[in-house]
């Protein structure tokens, strides 16, 4: 077998020292790879690869490179002109004796951008090798991935309905399964049993980076939790639908494997999208692809870092180091002293002056405070500044800045009614001003009933909301419109190479370095996928039709086909920016439209719609993951085809004991958070979206049809700032403006505020600009290490304070824990409703 430390490369290894004719690297390295946005190591390599390299290759390859790259955000964008430059330069190739040294240097570039990844945050973690010998779907790889899929379905089932949520993510487990998998190195015999012609042992040999990666591919699926948990929370409990049957688990694991697969079967079928390209990175991948190099890679150098000091701690041990003090220091924000957390200064100082609280109030308010926090949980919330792309982070916070102006203009002027309301809830009101209260204008079967509607009150919404679904709209038409504009090209790549699979044909689409890696392994067939699809369809029938649920089995097919058409887009959206584009809002204006009444239609139709998007999305982050590390991709499907499977029994049964087990689950006030802050939007949405209908809201004469105007404004959006970027140079900043993220920044409203954003811009200036560009060797080596051990403790720490402490009652009583008052402490309105009246149409004469 071969051993761990041997390597196949990609292209032909090169001496280090290798250089190009009349270039002193060693007096000119460290000033060219500043230039190229790479370590001298990088430039160095590029450097021998470039000796092999013609002119016309170099041409050929800088061509590619510009037409693929010319709108792509994260690719370096002065790499891109000069690549321009080099095409456009016609005395290069005319008379190339001349100018021997210019053909160098973008020999050097084409290198390194073709040899290796263009984008250096790839570079900074994934190798542009194989070692196709190492042993991957192993049986304690199996054992120990399948144990951490049960541990993260548990936990992270559990703690989705509580505010802030916790999850346990993938560097988790590749933190974990580290100790385990060594000790399974060590202690387990070389026993086996041989099946055509492959021997499988417990233990054959040293614990691989591939096996690690595999365990942590599995453990992901079980973190991804099936979104038919909504539907039977809302179903089941009395505060919400009160439906007995929903009970029954028979129907529950029927929806969770249903839109589980379906999620994988599309994942699969659009990885020429959004797996293959070299520009979709994934960002998030990258935290768990460095943790895991961290641990396998014993070598150490020093970096120059801030300061202009030597660093040489080992990732290893710098990630015990951060692990320990975010593991320690987290107890104090989340349980010692949870005024930390959300540190509301602003409001304590007068918490009765209502103007105050409602601009700067972190639980009420909009949160607009300099310094909110001092939890990473809670600077992490919108984009964890570490991992996603420094402009990425900066329209989104402009994004939502747009969208907190947006609110105060709204509310200040008591539009729609606003003013009697709370200013920053996910909460529904009636024209009295208080809670919605659903069964008064519901039938026995769940459903809208026309008489006790007009006897109640139709629905109203604060600004909060109203911003936020203001900009779900446009979001939703610019995402199409972006992805047109900016990645058609893209797209029509990705269905002829799907086409020309499905004939048969091997493929060649994809030439960057991880693709050619990957094509010595043999290919899973696209009909694999579609089984899977089929598979799925006729257990979200099932669901449907076997339980009085009083809907159709259309609204199955209705769901996925909504679905097919916003993989790509929002598919593409989170490869090249790490955020995720959710379009449930508009699963639900479309599924109350096409059914209005029935709330539970309207739910099915969001959830085949939206869940099996959101799914395919995070199978497909999983499949790049098993790319970079080339994991051979028939293991890799039917690892996450057993995963799948396990975490959907694991979930529906902890979501079982959580509602029956769990006291005042849900409620606003629950002592442990569990208060189902995504169980009550969903709720909400149901009743507004699917009891009520879209069309009594939005249609005509409905109290908020002016918010279609976001349609036509988020489709036009892209084609202005398309246009617009075409005429400035690519180096300057509005090439970095991203419409759809200043979009997507407005939609983080409604409870949460600016509050949950606004923490993120200083350390993502810090990570992402200031040491990228100053010290890119130092950031590459421990950037994303830090960015995993931070999130590691605090899942980590969290459940130990849970279990240890607040299960059991355990509560330190004094200010730090119950600092909140006045307005924080109980929702405040700017206006006073007379009692007795009510504002709105007269009652018998809604919309």
């Amino acid at each position: 077998m071969t051993g761990e430390n041997e390597k196949i490369e990609a292209v032909p290894a090169v001496a280090a020292e290798a250089q190009p004719d009349g270039l002193d690297m060693k007096l000119e390295g460290d000033e060219l790879a500043r230039r190229l946005s790479a370590t001298v190591d990088e430039v160095l390599t590029a450097q021998g690869h470039a000796r092999d390299l013609t002119l016309e290759d170099a041409r050929e390859r800088a061509q590619q490179i510009v037409e693929a790259h010319s709108h792509d955000p994260n690719f370096p964008h002065g790499a891109w002109g000069r690549m321009n430059a080099f095409l456009g330069n016609a005395a290069l190739f005319e008379t190339p004796e001349k100018h021997q040294r210019a053909i160098e240097m973008a020999k050097i570039e084409v290198s390194l951008l073709t040899s290796n990844s263009p984008y250096s945050e790839v570079r900074a973690v994934v190798d542009p090798i194989d070692n196709p010998g190492l042993p991957c779907g192993t049986i304690r790889a199996w054992v120990i991935g399948l144990g951490f899929v049960i541990a993260l379905a548990f936990i992270n089932q559990l703690f989705s309905v509580r505010q802030p949520s916790i999850f346990l993510d993938a560097a988790i487990v590749q933190f974990l399964a580290f100790p385990v998998g060594k000790a399974a190195e060590r202690f387990l015999p070389d026993v086996g049993f041989e099946v055509f012609g492959v021997r499988h042992s417990l233990n054959p040999g040293p614990f691989n980076k591939k096996e690690h990666m595999l365990i942590s591919i599995m453990a992901n699926v079980g973190k991804t939790l099936p979104s038919s948990r909504y539907i039977i929370f809302t179903q089941w409990l009395e505060r919400y639908f009160d439906q007995p049957y929903a009970r029954s688990f028979g129907y529950q694991i029927l929806l969770a494997l249903s839109t589980d697969f379906m999620g994988f079967g599309l994942a699969g079928l659009c990885r020429r999208f959004l797996v293959y390209p070299s520009f979709c990175l994934w960002p998030r991948s990258l935290v768990t692809i460095a943790l895991n190099s961290s641990l396998h890679n014993e070598e150490n150098h020093s970096v120059i870092g801030p300061f202009r000091k030597f660093f040489n701690i080992s990732r290893f041990r710098f990630f015990m180091v951060a692990f320990a003090a975010m593991f320690v220091y987290f107890w104090f924000p989340d349980y010692i002293f949870g005024a930390l957390s959300l540190f509301n200064w602003l409001a304590w100082i007068a918490p009765t002056n209502y103007n105050l609280t409602a601009i700067s109030g972190i639980k009420k308010g909009l949160g607009f405070n300099p310094l909110p926090t001092f939890d990473w949980n809670i600077v992490t919330h919108v984009a964890d500044p570490l991992i996603v792309p420094f402009h990425v982070t900066i329209n989104t916070f402009f994004g939502v800045l747009l969208g907190g102006i947006v609110i105060i203009g709204i509310y200040w002027t008591n539009a729609y009614h606003t003013g009697y309301l709370p200013i920053n809830t996910n909460g529904m009101f009636n024209h009295f001003g208080k809670s919605y209260n659903v069964s008064m204008i519901l039938d026995d079967r769940g459903w809208l009933d026309e008489s006790k509607y007009q006897q109640y009150s139709p629905v109203y919404l604060a600004a909060s909301s109203l911003n936020m679904y203001f900009f779900f709209f446009a979001l939703y038409a610019a995402t199409v419109s972006y992805a047109f504009l900016y990645h058609r090209h893209d797209i029509v790549l990705g269905f002829k190479s799907l086409a020309r699979s499905f004939r048969g044909r091997q493929t060649d689409d994809f030439k960057d370095v991880h693709s050619r890696l990957m094509s010595v392994y043999r290919e899973v067939p696209e009909w694999w996928y579609m089984i899977l699809n089929v598979f799925a369809i006729a257990l979200g029938v099932g669901a449907v039709a076997a339980w009085p649920t009083f809907t159709s089995v259309g609204v199955v097919f209705f769901g996925i086909a909504l679905a097919l058409i916003f993989t790509i887009p929002t598919g593409i959206i989170s490869a090249t920016t790490g955020m995720d584009i959710e379009f449930n809002v508009l699963a639900e204006f479309i599924g109350g439209a096409w059914q209005p009444g029935n709330a539970l239609a309207m739910n099915f139709f969001k959830c085949f719609g939206y869940v099996t998007t959101a799914h395919a999305l995070q199978f497909a982050n999983d499949l790049k993951l098993a790319h970079y590390v080339k994991i051979p991709q028939r293991q890799t499907f039917w690892a996450q085809i057993v995963a799948v499977f396990v975490s959907a029994f694991v979930c529906t049964g902890v979501m079982n004991f959580q509602i029956r087990n769990i006291p005042d689950l849900c409620e606003e006030n629950q002592k442990d958070r569990f208060t189902c802050p995504g169980v009550n939007t969903y709720f909400t949405a149901a009743v507004l979206f699917g009891s009520i209908g879209a069309k009594k809201v939005f249609g005509a004469g409905g109290q908020y049809t002016a918010l279609l105007s976001a349609f036509p404004i988020g489709l036009a959006l892209p084609f202005v700032f398309y246009y617009a970027q075409k005429r400035v140079p690519q180096t300057h900043w509005f090439r970095r403006v991203h419409p759809v993220m200043l979009l997507a920044g407005g939609i983080h409203w409604s409870p949460y505020n600016i509050a949950y954003m606004w923490p993120a811009v200083l350390p993502a200036y810090i990570s992402m600009k200031y040491l990228r560009t100053r010290y890119l060797a130092f950031w590459a080596k421990y950037n994303y290490v830090l960015s995993a051990a931070f999130s590691t403790a605090i899942a980590l720490a969290s459940v130990v304070i849970f279990f240890a402490v607040s299960y059991h009652g355990y509560h330190i009583d004094w200010w730090g824990n119950d600092a909140e008052s006045g307005c924080e402490a109980e929702a405040c309105t700017r206006l006073a409703m007379p009692e007795g009246e009510y504002f709105g149409p007269k009652v018998g004469s809604f919309a």
